[in-house]
Formats: C-alpha cells, sequence, structure tokens
C-alpha cells in the first residue's frame, strides 16, 4: 500500500486530499512552474518547516501569523495582504497555508482575495484541519459579533495531510478534532461510531487506524462538497446538502464568540450536537437510546457533553447571526433518525431552552 492515499474533490475545480505519511515528497509537483510561494503559518511550527520548504521549488517569502482562531482577524489578514503586496506577487505565485483550521481558513481567504486568486495548497497539521477546514473550499475570518461571517467558497489546488503532524499535537487537541469525525459518524458514515466504541483509543493513535477513521471523514466531506459546493441545498428536508456538515455548529460558534475562542471547536460541536441532540429528541425526531449515544460517544472521546458558561439568552443572539438563518429565523441541522441530518425551522423557543437546560444537568 502506498504511504498516502487520495481522495478525489469534484467540485468545481478538481482536486485531491492526500492523506497518509511522506506526503512531504509531493510538494515540488505542487509548486511546479510558480515563481514565489507564500507560506503561512504559526510561529510555533516554524522548528518543523525546515524540510518541508527546502521542497518548495520557488522563492519562499515566509509570513508567520497568530496560533488558532487569534489568525482569523481583520488586522491579520490585512497583514498577509501588505506582506504580499511589499513582495509583489503576482498571479503567477500561490499560498500554502501550513497548520490547523484557523490557519487553513485565513490562507485560504488570503489566496482568494489576493489579485482575484492565486494558486493555493492547503497542508493541516491538526486532525481538525485534516477532515474540517482544509477540505470543501470554505475559507473566511471572524469578526467580533460571530465566527466566519466574512469569507469565500475557494477550492485548494491541492490538500496534503500527512499523518505525521498529528504526533506533534498533545492530548486535547487530538480530541477536539475529532469531534470533527465523530460527527461525520452521526450525520452519515455510521461505521465511524461503531469503528470508535469498538476502540476508543483510536484518538491517540497517529498511525494507520487514526489515518482510516480520517480517510472515511473526508470521503464523506467531499462527496457532499462535489454535490453542493456553494451549499446552495437545504431549502427542503430533502435537499439539505453541504448544511449536513453543520451539525451542532450553530450553538457552538456561539460558545465560541462568547468564551472569545478559548474554547476548542471541536470541543464546542461536541456541546453543540448534544444540544441538537436534546432538540431532536424533544421533537420526537431522535429516540432516548441515540440522545443518550451522544452523551456516551462524545464523553468517551473526552469531549465536553455539558455547559454552563453563558445563558440561553446570551447566547442566542450570536446563533442569530449563524449562516444557516434566514432572516430571523433560526434553522438548526437536527437527525431525524441516525445519519439522516435535516433542516428544521421555524423552532418553539420554549423547547430550545428546554434543551439548553438539559446542557446545564
Amino acid at each position: 500500500m502506498n504511504a498516502w492515499t487520495p481522495i478525489d474533490v469534484n467540485s468545481g475545480n478538481f482536486y485531491q486530499v492526500v492523506i497518509g505519511r511522506d506526503t512531504f515528497s509531493l510538494v515540488p509537483s505542487l509548486f511546479d512552474g510558480v515563481d514565489r510561494v507564500a507560506v503561512i503559518f504559526p510561529p510555533k511550527l516554524r522548528p518543523y518547516l525546515g524540510e518541508l520548504i527546502s521542497a518548495i521549488p520557488s522563492q519562499v517569502l515566509e509570513i508567520p501569523v497568530p496560533d488558532a482562531e487569534s489568525a482569523k482577524t481583520p488586522q491579520v489578514l490585512a497583514h498577509c495582504w501588505n506582506q504580499l503586496a511589499e513582495a509583489g506577487f503576482t498571479r503567477s505565485d500561490a499560498i500554502f497555508g501550513v497548520g490547523g483550521g484557523a490557519t487553513t481558513d485565513l490562507a485560504g481567504f488570503v489566496a482568494a482575495t489576493w489579485l482575484r486568486g492565486v494558486r493555493y495548497v492547503a497542508m493541516p497539521t491538526t486532525v481538525l484541519g485534516m477532515v474540517d477546514a482544509a477540505v470543501g473550499g470554505k475559507t473566511g475570518i471572524n469578526l467580533p459579533m460571530g465566527k466566519n461571517l466574512v469569507g469565500a467558497f475557494y477550492e485548494p489546488y491541492s490538500v496534503l495531510a500527512d499523518m505525521s503532524w498529528l504526533e506533534t499535537l498533545p492530548s486535547r487537541e487530538l480530541r477536539s478534532g475529532f469531534a470533527e469525525v465523530l460527527k461525520v459518524g452521526f450525520i452519515s458514515d455510521t461505521t465511524i461510531l461503531d469503528d470508535f466504541e469498538a476502540n476508543p483509543n483510536v484518538i491517540y493513535q497517529t498511525d494507520e487506524g487514526m489515518a482510516q477513521m480520517i480517510r472515511k471523514a473526508v470521503a464523506v466531506k467531499a462527496q457532499i462538497v462535489s454535490e453542493d459546493f456553494r451549499e446552495l441545498g437545504g431549502f427542503s428536508k430533502k435537499e439539505i446538502g453541504r448544511e449536513a456538515l453543520n451539525y451542532g455548529h450553530t450553538l457552538a460558534h456561539a460558545i465560541e464568540a462568547h468564551e472569545h475562542f478559548t474554547l476548542r471547536h471541536g470541543e464546542a460541536v461536541a456541546i453543540g450536537m448534544v444540544f441538537a441532540a436534546e432538540v431532536a429528541f424533544r421533537m420526537g425526531m431522535i429516540d432516548a437510546g441515540l440522545l443518550a449515544r451522544h452523551r456516551k460517544v462524545l464523553e468517551f472521546a473526552g469531549l465536553p457533553i455539558t455547559y454552563s458558561g453563558a445563558s440561553y439568552d446570551e447566547l442566542r443572539t450570536t446563533m442569530s447571526l449563524d449562516k444557516k438563518t434566514r432572516g430571523t429565523t433560526l434553522r438548526l441541522v437536527l437527525l431525524d433518525g441516525l445519519a439522516n441530518p435535516v433542516i428544521v425551522q421555524g423552532l418553539d423557543e420554549g423547547l430550545l431552552r428546554e434543551a439548553f437546560a438539559a446542557l446545564q444537568e
């Protein structure tokens, strides 16, 4: 078997997500014919970038940016633009985003907006980045009012998900990223849940076991975004499309903003999935067993399943800014049975309050 395995994404522009080991060897071919490459990365990764940068067959401009969500600000975005302008970057140049999901979100948006679009290659270094942020072409930055309120759909030229990066991560970061893997298990590929329940330690096994779980999650996302790249589905229960990937995210984004992004994205998504399950249970869409499975699986993964950091009223305003909202109507991705995500709107506020209260028990 190859050291790496590609997954095809057939959306507007075909590209591949390469998952496994030794993906560094592909770097020269991805930048062949490119004059200059701007490498956008958090400073903590600098000690690991020597081999990677030396493999780039072009002049390299290093642009270190703050770590995590601190990178996704208008100020950092402008800094990146200014660096490119000072270096005289043209359309024959490229952007290389190396880091977690926040870094690749920023780097992708830089690539999308510089001269209206230049080549972009992503190398996610976290589980979250590999299964979520770097795949699918969503790029963006945050505003004080909410997460990812400014952004663009912009597909990468290629995504290199090298498992060796996961060996540098603390256990909390591994668990956080794995929340997005488990999300895919709830909305689509239930074998992910089965495999995890049989071996919860797979989270810490950065070998073929973890790689296979990541491949399953990416394969589902690749199929969904290939069919609904710009998130145009979701206008009916039968056409949910890409919005299915937002399971648990409406409350999660509100919590992240309230906590000033000190809570990791996957941790907030875990709480958001429990909230969605509580709502669906109260609406008779899922049974008590599936509700309990949410709590059990996420707790096994070492993820939070309760939240008391803010009141429902404090979070409700931010939830109204969620991208799925239409006008003033809140729309949630819920499960109508396992692996059957649907969009539900016009939700009763009293029921939502009850579901939120259940997170504090």
